[in-house]
């Protein structure tokens, strides 16, 4: 990569992703795609006349090839920090897995751990608590003035509508949680045994204790599933309505749990 690359840090890496994402979605794809590459083309020493349309695409088919960890067909900010910023200013990469976080149930936990005041958001002293703690579980050592520094820059990358905190929206793209599990499923459009069968999945999905009842985190991970399939940017106060309204509605035997017998009669299913 090109010497002015070599010393940026995570500010300029900023500026630079604000530039190539116009729409402000958390990637860049199609035309977004286009100038980048070309401005990586001209970092390689190539002048603008001499910048074509095939040596953009053959760049771009290499490039996705070896970064698009996702194979969407779009880079994430995670996917291009890896390639521009330096390991040392690089803390976007404790973001990454080989896989991402693919269970709402996760996310949720994570979520309540660090919505520390239930406000519904997470504030930028509440980020930082989770930076901090994410450095902590990578063994990776971090001055005050770098953690001020990089809650200040995930604030600015993640904090879509500028309000100074973030929502639930905005932490599923920082942990790059997967596609909604709820959308493989088309329960009215299959017949009784078909809707049994999957029923049975995606309550083991979301069972992730194995106790046989949903509660905690999996109510929420499965609330939270359950509502985007209406409303696709929800707010972590609906989730919580909605959470009171399902549990009033199948906790039949009042034990703060969703039974697995309880939920399949709230979905009008007989088990047996």
């Amino acid at each position: 990569m090109d010497s002015a690359l070599d010393s940026l840090n995570a500010a300029g890496f900023l500026q630079i992703w604000q530039h190539f994402d116009v729409d402000d979605n958390g990637y860049i794809e199609g035309k977004e795609l286009d100038a980048f590459f070309q401005l990586m083309l001209e970092k390689f020493g190539l002048k603008k006349e001499e910048i074509t349309e095939d040596k953009i695409r053959r760049l771009r088919g290499r490039f996705m090839s070896a970064y698009d960890t996702a194979a969407d067909r779009r880079l994430q900010i995670q996917e291009l920090a890896i390639v521009m910023l330096p390991e040392e200013e690089n803390f976007l990469l404790l973001f990454r897995r080989e896989t991402p976080l693919d269970n709402s149930v996760e996310f949720m936990r994570i979520w309540r751990s660090y919505d520390t005041d239930s406000s519904g958001y997470i504030s930028a002293i509440e980020l930082k608590g989770f930076l901090q703690d994410l450095f902590l579980q990578h063994r990776k050592s971090i001055t005050p003035e770098q953690l001020e520094q990089y809650t200040d820059s995930m604030m600015k990358m993640f904090d879509k509508n500028r309000d100074g905190r973030l929502d639930l929206s905005d932490m599923a793209r920082i942990l790059a949680l997967k596609e909604n599990f709820l959308l493989k499923f088309k329960m009215d459009a299959c017949s009784q045994e078909d809707r049994k069968r999957d029923f049975e999945k995606i309550f083991a999905h979301y069972d992730v204790s194995k106790t046989g009842a949903l509660e905690g985190p999996e109510v929420d991970g499965f609330v939270k599933d359950m509502m985007e399939l209406v409303k696709p940017s929800i707010s972590s106060i609906d989730l919580d309505k909605f959470r009171k309204t399902l549990m009033g509605h199948c906790d039949i035997n009042g034990d703060g749990k969703i039974q697995k017998n309880e939920l399949a009669l709230c979905l009008g299913l007989k088990l047996k």
